[in-house]
């Protein structure tokens, strides 16, 4: 299919667009085609269509110009294939408590607009999403295990985030391609080290893993090659803050460098320092950057969720 009639079938299936709804495509200079064709899209479903292109940012969670940001709030629909995330923005937060259903598309590529993540069943997706959430938010403790490394992050308090792809109702948001349920550990709630093996925000695919090393919630050490790539985490106690941990529950999902789809792998888990307060943190930092890891096992106080990549619930 060409990227138009793909955006037509994102617009409509994973986020409801009706005749007469505002459909606002957010851009920067790297993605034009993809916001273009979704425009197209959204004109051929009669949607009033409107696009904006800014400059890229240099981080994600880096906020949008205040215009769009105000734009944002006043569409039905806001889709945002870019170079950086505006997921984990104040920009997306304030559109969706006004009402408007957002998707962000970080890094999103043409090729990846057209297979992988973008074709799954998003039904079975959207029924293990939410069931990895109701536990994420029942339990008070979750444990990664990997490569004798161990990692516990404190959950208790805090509830568990679904994003199954599918936003269809007013004020629900997340990525697409999608296909994670994730959570905000408390900010001094973190504790022990990890081995980061799939992809990292910042070096893209990893051909060597990183060691991570957390106290109190921030990183004390990060370990690997190419980790002074990774400086802007250590340059202050924000960005060092553990802000998330997050759950893969795509199968047509794969590893090819780009946090967007890497995150959403099957049986995979991944954690991010920094930005966690569009989604019940605290820390609001410069940045936010995920880390994925390959085959974890994953504990919810103690009980098994997954074996070396496997779910077993």
């Amino acid at each position: 299919m060409d990227l138009v009639t793909i955006s037509e079938n994102v617009l409509r299936d994973c986020l409801g667009a009706k005749a007469g709804e505002e459909v606002f495509i957010v851009t920067d200079d790297t993605r034009v085609s993809i916001a273009q064709a979704l425009y197209e899209g959204a004109k051929n479903l009669g949607c009033e269509a409107m696009l904006t292109v800014m400059k890229e940012r240099e981080l994600n969670g880096e906020e949008p110009p205040k215009a769009i940001a105000e734009a944002m709030k006043a569409a039905d629909i806001v889709i945002c294939p870019t170079a950086k995330s505006l997921t984990h923005t104040n920009a997306r937060i304030q559109a969706v408590a006004a009402g408007t259903r957002v998707a962000t598309m970080p890094g999103i590529t043409e090729e990846m607009f057209s297979q992988g993540a973008m074709t799954a069943d998003y039904s079975a997706v959207e029924k293990l999403t939410a069931k990895i959430t109701e536990m994420l938010t029942e339990c008070k403790t979750a444990r990664i295990e990997k490569d004798g490394c161990v990692l516990t992050l404190d959950l208790e308090g805090r509830k568990g985030i679904p994003s199954p792809g599918v936003y269809r109702e007013a004020g629900q948001s997340g990525n697409l391609p999608s296909g994670e349920a994730y959570i905000a550990p408390l900010e001094d709630g973190v504790n022990g080290e990890m081995i980061i093996d799939g992809s990292m925000v910042g070096i893209g695919k990893l051909d060597a893993p990183l060691k991570v090393t957390i106290r109190g919630g921030k990183l004390q050490k990060i370990e690997g090659d190419k980790d002074g790539k990774l400086d802007v985490l250590l340059a202050n106690e924000r960005n060092a803050t553990v802000g998330e941990l997050g759950i893969g529950t795509n199968e047509a999902a794969i590893l090819n460098g780009i946090i967007l789809e890497d995150e959403k792998v099957y049986g995979t888990v991944h954690i991010a320092f920094g930005t966690n307060t569009s989604f019940g943190g605290t820390n609001k930092a410069d940045c936010h950057m995920d880390g994925i890891i390959l085959e974890p096992t994953l504990y919810f106080d103690d009980k098994l969720i997954i074996d070396k990549g496997k779910f077993v619930v």
